[in-house]
């Protein structure tokens, strides 16, 4: 049968149709804008580290990546959000080790930590450090937990079950004593009272305190890394200083939804890898002691899921009351 130049044209729509109802190939992503939820507000150590990492990111896939703060509840209210969103490689999560220990937190989460998501990449390493206001009178961590064994303490936190809450928490444990939390809906907010003398102390990403601790309105007292952090050598850590088991690995990462293509993944794994080796990310993180920690996708669910049975099994055993 001979087919005439009308009978293509008449065609046409037909001819196309299994062409639209194929699904969208990942090596034809990303070919719009992306979203990024960053759980906490604008200024806190996560974003910071976020915004550095977003920049190269962005350049490398050839699209904007719009960064959207949505803090509070301990950064659960963001990332329930991604894990409600189209698995597409679309939207994004930065989050930290506030991501595990949500369950410990929130025995009723809208979402798991570990089956709705895929980790993609870890952003870094950054130290927590405890710090007071200059007002308080108090010059060494001894002198804190001093001051909390004979009087009651106050501590702020970026919201109940982040990793500066964590962090706390995990410093008055080994110390043995309490001290009273005040949640605030992100670092920023905790940090002004802190510095006002208005709440004792925080244990803060070292990212969001060092300018202040720079400019002299805030004291470090230690960090809660093994070793000393680069940007504050003359600070002791928090084991030096004598308590021992109180050292909080504070972690940055990217994730997106579970069911998202694991060609995508891979696609922003090694984009991300490649864009924490640029020199320019790397002259952003060297002051702030922030250290690259190049895990896999598999490593970093791994680590994620280990965490979150660590954390709980914390809680229970020490019998805090986080809610």
């Amino acid at each position: 049968m001979r087919i005439t130049r009308r009978d293509v044209l008449r065609m046409g729509p037909a001819l196309a149709l299994p062409a639209l109802t194929r699904p969208a190939r990942a090596d034809a992503w990303p070919n719009r804008p992306l979203r990024a939820v960053i759980p906490f507000s604008a200024g806190s150590t996560v974003d910071i580290i976020g915004r550095i990492a977003m920049d190269p990111l962005s350049a490398a896939l050839g699209q904007p990546i719009v960064i959207e703060n949505r803090g509070g509840a301990g950064g659960t209210i963001g990332a329930a959000a991604v894990a409600k969103s189209e698995p597409d490689g679309y939207t994004l999560l930065i989050n930290a080790s506030a991501h595990s220990a949500a369950p410990a937190i929130y025995p009723n989460l809208p979402y798991d930590p570990a089956q709705d998501f895929a980790a993609v990449a870890m952003l870094g390493v950054v130290p927590n450090v405890t710090v007071v206001s200059p007002l308080k009178g108090i010059q060494t961590l001894p002198e804190l937990i001093a001051a909390g064994r004979t009087g009651t303490l106050s501590f702020a936190s970026a919201g109940i079950g982040s990793a500066t809450h964590w962090g706390a928490e995990r410093l008055l444990l080994s110390a043995g004593i309490k001290a009273l939390h005040i949640p605030f809906k992100g670092g920023p907010e905790a940090l002004t009272e802190v510095t006002a003398g208005r709440v004792d102390f925080m244990s803060v990403g070292i990212s969001s305190g060092l300018p202040l601790i720079r400019d002299g309105k805030l004291i470090a007292l230690a960090v809660s890394t093994q070793k000393r952090a680069s940007a504050l050598p003359d600070v002791p850590t928090s084991i030096e200083a004598g308590l021992p088991d109180s050292d909080y690995t504070f972690w940055n990462g990217l994730f997106v939804p579970a069911k998202t293509s694991p060609e995508i993944v891979d696609r922003l794994h090694q984009e991300i890898q490649t864009a924490l080796q640029l020199p320019r990310v790397q002259q952003k993180f060297a002051p702030q002691s922030i250290e690259p920690m190049p895990i896999s996708p598999r490593e970093f669910d791994g680590l994620v899921r280990k965490e979150i049975a660590s954390n709980i099994a914390l809680v229970k055993a020490a019998g805090l009351n986080l809610n």
